[in-house]
């Protein structure tokens, strides 16, 4: 391994790069833990603990809701976050590598590979819009504040329009037409007919929209910029990206609480409805919200926890982080409804006809918020900066989890070293296939991967994860594993979550997910069949890749009958272990006779004798593997 050092192979990263020794040399390792927790921090705290949590909570109880939340996070949430970290660091391998645990279950990795790959494209999307919204905000006086440019109609009623005493009047008049004329506000306008140019149907795609294009642009550069030199480059950016969104947040918060009328948005949010603790729906929601906003079965946990040290104490990064997450959500909500309360005031209406969730509140309701505001550029700036932020924390580590995968697969040196042109080509690909995105009818797509493209597959995905680990593996085996890496085995709580809690909850979210389903629709539109079609292949493929790739590894294994083949197919491979050899103690210890046969004179040396450590084709998929 010196000799490898000496070599310049350091920390898996781009040859050349001076930095001190890793544990793993070839793969490379976070510089600190504090790199590692910062990272998966900025993964699981993303859009959705800004405009999806918010929402939720008012809509389901209010301060009830939280209840069946933080149960949620505990019997569900934790123990499913300390299950992927703990897997992804014990092999140090990327969602593929991983199942040589049992490699009829690989499908599991390809299946999280095609849900980053779309919840990537439309992620970076959201980015752009967010970067086009920052621009925009650069001005003395926001462009969606008044009814006064060429791309309003007769339909626009801005509260800052109407001046001095007729503000009233104009204000109860938009009330009392409110369900007829459906006032329209400059904000909506402005993403409607301005940023977005709207089309009529997602099948009329109409011109790609130049100034978003460029915008998208320039998200996937900063990605790349950030991501090109692997866990090294983006472990020191998230210093700044995983951080300064709590201090814009904070500011905000201030700035919300001594807005007029702040009280009453956060009463709002937080009031409990305690008549709808016994409702299923809001159990579904929560379990919903913490399954998808930690960011369980995208691999991204995996891929991250797989640069650390092999003895890291993974079971508190999964406490701290997910708690982190779920703080991040309640604090959210104070900004937001702040916001909302002062903006409800403002209009002279409940908070329930403000309150929005998805790009609804990012983009139409919250801009139209901050025009009230004084020196509102300046809070507009803040706001999108923070919306930037929070998406590349998440974008960095779906990018990372694709190319990780890529190369740990491939495996040997030559892609290693160029690991930096994998991550260029992978960029490059996801720019391209978000171009229809920035299209007149992009803003349909979008909606229809968000709710398709990672919806009920990332439930099914996590569910058999779970039961293959714990039922076709052996909980034993992987308890004893846990022990061998951290020195203590999971706690009880965990390991009877991880065999009953964590399965039967998520068998729920899925149930739920199927009984609660609606035909998606954007405000009055909605959707074709053709084009929910589209949604539910976009789901399925992601799924299929499980029993397909099980068929396929059942043809390829040894045995001669059904019962043997599935036998072989389930069965770790002969390299699952930890990839270091100085880790491979107990079971994974190489075995003694090896050296005895090496030594003997009578016996010619071969190369092809398959060693622990090596593949079935007798090639090292991981450094140090070779005796």
């Amino acid at each position: 391994m010196a000799d490898k050092c000496s070599r310049g192979l350091l920390n898996g990263a781009v040859p050349g790069e001076v930095t001190k020794r890793d544990e793993n040399v070839k793969r490379g390792n976070w510089t600190n833990q504090i790199e590692f927790v910062l990272t998966s921090v900025g993964y699981a705290v993303g859009l959705g603990n800004v405009w999806r949590f918010p929402y939720l909570c008012y809509r389901n109880g209010g301060g009830a809701f939280m209840f069946p939340y933080f149960i949620m996070l505990v019997f569900c949430g934790i123990p499913l976050f300390f299950m992927e970290l703990s897997f992804g660091q014990f092999a140090s391998q990327g969602c593929l590598g991983v199942w040589r645990i049992s490699p009829m279950f690989k499908g599991v990795g390809y299946g999280m590979m095609v849900v980053s790959t779309y919840i990537g494209i439309y992620y970076n999307v959201v980015i752009c819009l967010a970067f086009y919204y920052f621009f925009s905000s650069m001005t003395r006086v926001l462009p969606w504040t008044y009814c006064t440019n060429p791309w309003n109609t007769p339909d626009c009623t801005g509260v800052l329009d109407a001046t001095n005493g007729s503000a009233a009047p104009l204000l109860n008049l938009t009330q009392l037409l409110n369900h007829t004329l459906k006032r329209t506000s400059p904000s909506e306008e402005y993403w409607r007919r301005y940023v977005l140019k709207l089309s009529d149907d997602i099948g009329n795609l109409g011109e790609v929209r130049l100034p978003l294009l460029g915008c998208l642009g320039i998200s996937w550069v900063v990605v790349f910029l950030c991501l090109f030199k692997g866990v090294k480059s983006s472990g020191k950016v998230v210093y700044f990206t995983a951080t300064f969104p709590y201090v814009v947040l904070t500011i905000l918060f201030v700035r919300g609480i001594t807005l007029e009328g702040a009280v009453t948005g956060i009463m709002y949010y937080l009031t409990p409805q305690w008549d709808k603790i016994l409702d299923a729906k809001v159990w579904g929601d929560a379990a919903s919200q913490i399954f998808y906003s930690l960011g369980c079965a995208w691999g991204g946990l995996i891929t991250m926890a797989s640069y650390n040290k092999f003895h890291n104490n993974c079971y508190r990064d999964s406490i701290i982080i997910s708690i982190t997450n779920c703080a991040t959500s309640v604090y959210a909500g104070f900004v937001i409804f702040s916001i909302l309360g002062f903006m409800a005031q403002h209009l002279g209406v409940d908070v329930s006809q403000v309150a929005d969730h998805g790009p609804g509140l990012a983009f139409v309701a919250y801009p139209e918020a901050l025009t009230l505001l004084p020196i509102s550029p300046l809070w507009s700036v803040l706001f999108f900066f923070m919306l930037i932020l929070l998406g590349l924390g998440t974008q960095f580590c779906l990018l990372e989890t694709l190319v990780t995968a890529i190369v740990d697969e491939v495996g040997n040196d030559w892609i290693i070293r160029r690991k930096t042109f994998v991550t260029l080509g992978m960029a490059a690909v996801g720019f391209l296939l978000g171009i229809p995105l920035t299209t007149q009818a992009g803003i349909y797509w979008l909606l229809l991967m968000d709710n398709y493209a990672a919806s009920f597959s990332l439930v099914i995905i996590s569910c058999i994860m779970c039961v293959s680990i714990m039922y076709i593996y052996g909980h034993q085996n992987y308890f004893k594993d846990i022990e061998m890496m951290l020195g203590f085995p999971p706690p009880v709580f965990f390991q009877i979550c991880w065999r009953f809690f964590s399965p039967t909850i998520i068998f729920f979210i899925l149930v739920f997910t199927v009984i609660q389903y609606r035909p998606i629709a954007y405000n009055t539109y909605v959707y074709p069949p053709w084009a929910i079609s589209i949604g539910f292949l976009m789901a399925l493929s992601s799924v299929l890749c499980i029993p397909l790739y099980a068929v396929y590894k059942l043809c390829r294994v040894e045995g001669d009958t059904l019962l043997q083949r599935l036998k072989n197919a389930t069965k770790p491979s002969q390299d699952w272990g930890p990839a270091l050899a100085e880790h491979r103690a107990g079971r994974y210890a190489p075995t003694p006779h090896l050296e005895v046969q090496l030594l003997n004179p009578e016996k010619p040396r071969s190369e092809d004798v398959a060693l622990p450590g090596q593949g079935s084709n007798g090639s090292a998929h991981s450094q140090d593997s070779r005796l």
